[in-house]
């Protein structure tokens, strides 16, 4: 239960955050940046945020539900996993967002990958920081093998 808290805790809120920079980026507002300027994109991207967490609290799960089946497999360690929920967030976030829009690329394809791949990665790393994870069952012996 914890794993999932935290998926849905961080997953949205930095999700937002890095679509904001994307979006920004790709419209060209970072061209001159001054303390205001700044300012103006935290104001909208607290502004934002319950949209974020609105939109971003099912994909958020779905992801924190890979993590867990992922967990569960004995040969794939933390460093793995994380990578893998990051690659599986990533192509889900590029396909979803990158063909929407005038422009489209390797750039944007990338761009709106990182939605995707930064959250679940961190979410996954905090995951494995804080929550006790369980060890996955040694494979049973068979009867001839133990008595051998």
């Amino acid at each position: 239960m914890k794993r999932y808290l935290i998926f849905v805790a961080v997953g949205p809120a930095l999700g937002g955050f890095v679509l904001l920079m994307v979006t920004t980026y790709q419209s060209g507002y970072w061209t001159e940046t001054n303390a205001d300027e700044i300012a103006k994109v935290l104001k909208v991207f607290v502004v934002s945020l319950q949209y974020s967490y609105l939109f971003g609290f099912l994909p958020a799960l779905m992801i924190c539900a890979i993590d867990d089946i992922l967990c569960h497999v004995r040969r794939i360690g933390p460093t793995l996993r994380m990578l893998l929920v990051g690659a599986i967030a990533f192509f889900l976030a590029a396909f979803n967002y990158s063909s929407h829009g005038a422009d489209y690329g390797v750039l944007q394809f990338v761009l709106y990958g990182l939605v995707g791949f930064i959250p679940a990665t961190i979410s996954s790393w905090l995951v494995h920081k804080f929550v006790d994870e369980p060890l996955p069952p040694a494979p049973a012996q068979s009867a001839t093998e133990s008595h051998g």
